[in-house]
């Protein structure tokens, strides 16, 4: 007999591989907005080529990407995205959990429902 769910099964590749894209692009457009911003305020006017301008959709990604940091996602879910995705250097997964207190599993854990979390929170699932 086949079991009714609520929710399509979801293949977990393909959800982390979409959130830790946008988690990289992330950091890209919060630094273009902090750089266009800081622009304005010199007075400047665009020192670099512009392709396409798309700042109304960059701020507005940031706002919903750094929202959904902010509230879908426990302390230690932000810490771990942070740390793994959001800082300057590269970051091991063992040298976090190692540093953070937490054991492999529980890690592993935490970064999962971090996760899919972003991922509910984005629509992107």
């Amino acid at each position: 007999m086949k079991q009714l769910t609520l929710f399509e099964p979801v293949d977990e590749k393909k959800v982390r591989k979409a959130v830790v894209k946008q988690l990289k692009l992330f950091k890209a457009l919060r630094i273009a907005i902090i750089n266009k911003d800081e622009q304005i305020a010199e007075g400047l006017r665009d020192p670099f080529p512009k392709i396409v301008d798309k700042e109304k959709e960059k701020r507005f990604k940031v706002k919903q990407m750094e929202r959904a940091i902010q509230y879908a996602l426990d302390d230690i879910e932000r810490e771990i995205i942070e740390m793994k995705y959001l800082s300057p250097n590269r970051v091991k997964d063992i040298n976090l959990y190692m540093d953070m207190g937490l054991t492999m599993d529980q890690y592993y854990e935490h970064k999962r429902q971090a996760i899919f979390a972003l991922a509910e929170a984005l629509n992107i699932v």
